[in-house]
């Protein structure tokens, strides 16, 4: 499996440089989701800019991230380029349970303003 980790201080950008995320990769996936969020990596975003082809072993793989970050940080799938990979996660339905941002920078900055209401709540508790 090839890809791109770049960490930075509030969030780690994970680009996956594969045309296909499908059952052989969605293992090695799903195991370095969770060495990121181990590692205590608060916010991932997920880069699929270079993704073609999604089966229901990379859904379950993406699903995975969305649950490991679920109540620790945020996690966002940005650069859906592929028709068919938006057409596959708006059948699914994961439109509505994915944060799905179109851009990388519109996602950092998502992160960033997530991670600052997430403080000023801390704060207030």
């Amino acid at each position: 499996m090839k890809y791109q980790v770049d960490k930075q201080d509030r969030y780690v950008i994970f680009t996956l440089e594969e045309a296909n995320l499908n059952s052989v990769i969605a293992p090695l996936l799903k195991s370095e989701f969770v060495f990121l969020r181990n590692e205590g990596v608060r916010n991932l975003i997920f880069d699929l800019k270079d993704v073609d082809y999604i089966d229901s072993s990379g859904l379950s793989s993406i699903l995975t991230a969305n649950r490991l970050w679920k109540d620790y940080g945020c996690f966002v799938l940005t650069n859906i380029n592929s028709d068919g990979v938006k057409k596959l996660i708006e059948i699914s339905k994961l439109d509505t349970i994915l944060t799905i941002i179109p851009t990388l920078d519109e996602s950092i900055e998502y992160v960033f303003m997530e991670d600052i209401e997430r403080d000023l709540n801390d704060e207030e508790e």
